[in-house]
């Protein structure tokens, strides 16, 4: 237990380490005012797509790579999957972060079962002692439904199979799977976000970015998926 503790303090210093380098890096190179303006977005948007139709496989796969590092970290799927988007576009943009997501959170669960199991069944087997016989009775399945299902953190989500024993085969794939209509939802979002950034050399008013199709559409979509969400969780996860 003490070596699991060390482990998980060691896991976030890194992490912070790691994102306080890049602030640190944004924000001795820019103002504040020069990193939040619509200027300064609209012409790195442009070094980013410049940059990927030089190398596009060569971009892909350090994307591909800096998820899997991301997520291995405790970190969140919403902002690489806007990322994603913006520089990717819908359909390699889901792709790429459906990949990066499933297999950064593989081989955090690898890990948390070899070093983590104790603390996790410590602080969480008795909320979701539930689940085990929904686990037993179809693993692939109900992990699957599991991933579809929002309302535990993500982090978390991806750690607590741990509990279960669920297999490394079915893990990857209910992860890759069943994220990907909330995965398809931001990358969407994110590629809606860069059309109106190309199309509008002033930034739009805020009803305009609102009512452009590529926003307002995942918006709508999300909501829906947050409804159908509600809905399944409490069957889901009850007792």
């Amino acid at each position: 237990m003490e070596k699991s503790k060390k482990l998980k303090i060691i896991l976030g210093l890194f992490y912070l380490i790691l994102v306080s380098s890049f602030l640190i890096f944004i924000f001795s190179n820019f103002s504040f005012n020069e990193v939040t303006s619509y200027k300064f977005i609209q012409l790195n948007r442009d070094y980013f797509f410049s940059l990927k139709e030089a190398n596009l496989f060569f971009i892909s796969m350090a994307f591909l790579i800096l998820t899997i590092i991301w997520i291995f970290l405790l970190g969140f799927g919403s902002p690489v999957s806007l990322v994603a988007g913006f520089i990717f576009g819908k359909w390699l943009g889901v792709l790429l972060v459906a990949l990066g997501l499933a297999t950064g959170a593989t081989l955090l669960y690898i890990f948390g079962n070899y070093f983590l199991k104790d603390m996790i069944k410590e602080k969480f087997l008795h909320k979701y002692k539930n689940l085990e016989s929904k686990f037993k009775k179809n693993e692939f399945i109900f992990f699957l439904l599991y991933r579809s299902v929002a309302g535990i953190p993500f982090q978390i989500a991806n750690l607590l199979p741990v509990l279960f024993n669920v297999s490394i085969r079915n893990y990857f794939l209910g992860t890759f799977l069943g994220i990907m209509p909330s995965l398809f939802i931001l990358v969407s979002l994110g590629s809606g976000i860069e059309s109106v950034i190309k199309n509008n050399d002033i930034a739009p008013s805020f009803s305009e970015l609102l009512f452009s199709p590529g926003i307002y559409m995942p918006i709508l979509g999300f909501i829906i998926l947050i409804l159908l969400t509600i809905i399944v969780k409490n069957f889901f996860y009850k007792n």
